[in-house]
């Protein structure tokens, strides 16, 4: 953030800091959370967090240091250290995505939401209307500006963009990587009702949908006929990579072949020891049962 005249830090009392309205990010109370408390307990804050002066009061809303500042009151202190910068609304929200998609791990809901705070803010600017997947690329493309800044294509970042349309508890689906994100956009497509039914079926028949299922569910959805009961058909109808399967580990194999065997010898000389055996269990039966 460039500015001439930046300003010094200031201690403000965290009960005068509020979180930036909308915020996508989570602050998780997780490892990564203990060790900085445990920093700021020893160090203290290092970097000041930068907050945007809210009207009419002695109030700020923080643009970037939400965790710093669940922290602090973890570790039990009442001021922090913050850069105070008079931002519009639009321009902070730009600022409050930029300064958090550089961190190593984004789940694919912050992505979402953060993607389109930024496009809205960006479109305000500028007045752009390139706010539908199924607009062309223009030259003030802001999909296209915002995903060659986070190196992703225009396409990926509508694709984020439309998981905003999943209720809460499919996209927590998708956080947890038990729905990949090509189906969660297509299942996005669904109404707040049949992804309702979609989660019943999913909690209780412990399975989510393919892409496939995903897409005929959509489709079923735009005609109009996607009932529960043909939710619960499509998501427990059998998957290829459901089907029973045997598998081995290929060195406990290797331990019963020769050293000097390839991978391929040994297939084929399992599948001839299995033939042998059942051809010798249909000799046996045929003893057993002539006609």
């Amino acid at each position: 953030m460039k500015n001439d005249n930046k300003p010094k830090p200031v201690n403000i009392p965290i009960e005068k800091l509020h979180p930036f309205e909308g915020h996508p990010y989570k602050v998780l109370d997780n490892d990564e959370m203990n060790m900085l408390i445990t920093s700021i307990q020893e160090h203290g804050i290092m970097t000041p967090l930068i907050v945007r002066p809210l009207e009419n009061t002695d109030e700020y809303e923080v643009i970037s240091g939400h965790r710093r500042i669940h922290a602090a009151e973890k570790a039990g202190i009442s001021e922090v250290p913050a850069l105070i910068y008079a931002l519009d609304r639009n321009t902070a929200v730009i600022a409050v995505v930029d300064s958090n998609l550089h961190r190593e791990h984004t789940l694919p809901s912050e992505k979402a939401f953060a993607y389109k705070m930024k496009m809205e803010a960006l479109n305000q600017q500028g007045n752009r209307t390139d706010l539908t997947l199924s607009q062309v690329a223009t030259k003030s493309d802001t999909a296209a500006e915002i995903g060659k800044q986070q190196n992703e294509s225009r396409d990926q970042v509508f694709r984020y963009i439309r998981l905003t349309n999943l209720i809460p508890e499919l996209l927590q689906y998708v956080d947890d990587g038990k729905i990949a994100l090509t189906p969660a956009v297509e299942l996005s497509y669904l109404t707040t009702a049949e992804q309702t039914a979609l989660l019943e079926t999913i909690e209780s028949e412990q399975c989510t949908p393919s892409l496939s299922q995903a897409q005929q569910m959509k489709k079923l959805s735009g005609e109009g006929q996607l009932a529960m009961d043909t939710i619960f058909g499509i998501l427990t109808a059998e998957k290829p990579n459901q089907k029973e399967q045997i598998k081995f580990k290929v060195d406990d194999l290797r331990k019963l072949f020769p050293k000097d065997y390839t991978t391929q010898q040994i297939e084929k000389t399992i599948m001839r020891l299995i033939l042998v055996r059942q051809q010798k269990r249909e000799r046996n039966k045929n003893d057993r049962d002539p006609r």
